[in-house]
């Protein structure tokens, strides 16, 4: 994860302020704006590849699926996010009058690079898990074919299922789809 890019402490009013301001995207953590590093065209294809199914794959019943630019907020670590792909089931909850920043996703998921993913499997999981609606937590590989699947058990419990082969299926539990990982890591190139 990229450093802070000031010393000050900002509130959740400026940081979106200043967000709305900039085409650079930033996280904010609880005082910290913190930019966003760029992305590979592995993470491209995979979250293209992944948001692709799950928008046709879910149409026509009660779910929106966000790509990157829609940001997240977490209450209780104050925390705002972009994230690569998320699942809302039912409408939005919006965390203020616009709607650029949901609160309620059942499935997040995110493409793992160098610089993240010591981050995205441990603070940012934490942070995550206390979404109530949350059920479902994938992090995806993109140097080599690894997806890993947290599903939500009960409020204490979190049940770990590994990918490693391209004809794998990935069935998710928090709504009825399925993705071969074929299908995900279609266009991918690894190192």
């Amino acid at each position: 994860m990229a450093t802070q890019i000031q010393s000050a402490s900002y509130t959740p009013k400026q940081y979106l302020a200043l967000e709305d301001e900039t085409e650079q995207r930033h996280e904010y953590h609880d005082g910290e704006i913190i930019p966003m590093t760029g992305g590979t065209t592995n993470h491209n294809e995979i979250a293209g590849n992944l948001y692709a199914h799950l928008k046709f794959g879910l149409r026509k019943r009660n779910y929106r699926v966000y790509i990157s630019d829609v940001k997240l907020w977490i209450p209780r670590y104050c925390i705002y996010t972009y994230l690569d792909i998320m699942v809302v089931s039912g409408d939005p909850i919006y965390a203020d009058p616009s709607t650029t920043t949901v609160m309620n996703p059942i499935l997040i998921a995110e493409v793992l690079s160098n610089s993240t993913k010591n981050y995205d499997q441990g603070e940012k999981f934490l942070a995550y898990r206390s979404i109530s609606e949350l059920q479902e937590y994938l992090l995806v590989d993109q140097e080599r074919c690894y997806l890993m699947q947290y599903t939500k058990q009960n409020n204490q419990q979190w049940l770990l299922t590994e990918y490693q082969k391209t004809d794998a299926v990935l069935t998710f539990k928090s709504f009825d789809f399925e993705i071969s990982l074929s299908d995900l890591y279609e266009g991918v190139e690894f190192p």
